[in-house]
């Protein structure tokens, strides 16, 4: 495990009998408390599914009754209830060209992505636009950097960019015909990014949005 941004854990869990999964899938992990309360919380993969290990990146939620156990009592060697490969809707199918658009932690199944492309040799069907605070609290920043994503600061800026929002106007070089949009995020983010994209002509069809949060799905 690692602490690679800050209020946030980095987990590499071995899973028994595992099952490969797709890019873009999640699992579920679940906690039970002595009195037989429980609690789960679902997570995206960042791992490719040639990884021997499968990798969660979970942020701290100051609420959060499974990220902060995760975050602040797991150690290494600790066995963990999880549950998955799961998910169809929002899973790259490595064939077909994509566009990921993502806020914050929701980068987490766009690294699965991108590091299945990178394994296939095709890094060139994926176009990346990534929205943080800070680079600071940008997960997988080098590796993001590296591949060529956009990377859009809101409260810094970068280079000769100021401090600001994802705009129409980043967005319109990286779209491509026959793409499908991959949107993840905060639900104001996702709505806002989904919202932006249909609004530049891609088919509301062809935009796949996943939401994350307290109450959310994946994150």
């Amino acid at each position: 495990m690692r602490r690679p941004v800050p209020r946030s854990v980095q987990l590499r869990l071995d899973v028994e009998d595992r099952v490969d999964h797709l890019p873009g899938q999640h699992y579920v992990v679940r906690l039970t408390a002595p009195d037989g309360y429980t609690a789960q919380r679902s997570y995206s993969v960042a791992s490719a599914p040639g990884d021997p290990l499968v990798e969660l990146f979970v942020e701290r939620l100051p609420d959060g009754e499974v990220s902060t156990h995760l975050a602040d009592v797991v150690e290494p060697g600790d066995q963990l209830e999880v549950r998955g490969p799961i998910g169809g809707w929002f899973v790259w199918d490595q064939v077909s060209p994509a566009l990921l658009v993502a806020g914050g932690s929701g980068v987490v199944p766009f690294l699965s992505m991108l590091r299945t492309a990178r394994a296939l040799g095709r890094t060139d069907l994926l176009r990346i636009a990534v929205s943080a605070r800070t680079r600071e609290e940008l997960p997988y920043a080098d590796e993001l950097e590296a591949a060529g994503a956009l990377v859009v600061l809101t409260r810094e800026a970068r280079g000769i960019r100021p401090a600001g929002r994802l705009t129409a106007a980043d967005l319109v070089p990286l779209i491509e015909p026959g793409q499908t949009a991959y949107v993840c995020g905060s639900g104001p983010f996702a709505e806002a990014a989904g919202q932006l994209l249909v609004e530049l002509g891609v088919d509301p069809a062809d935009v796949r949005v996943e939401r994350f949060g307290p109450s959310g799905g994946p994150a």
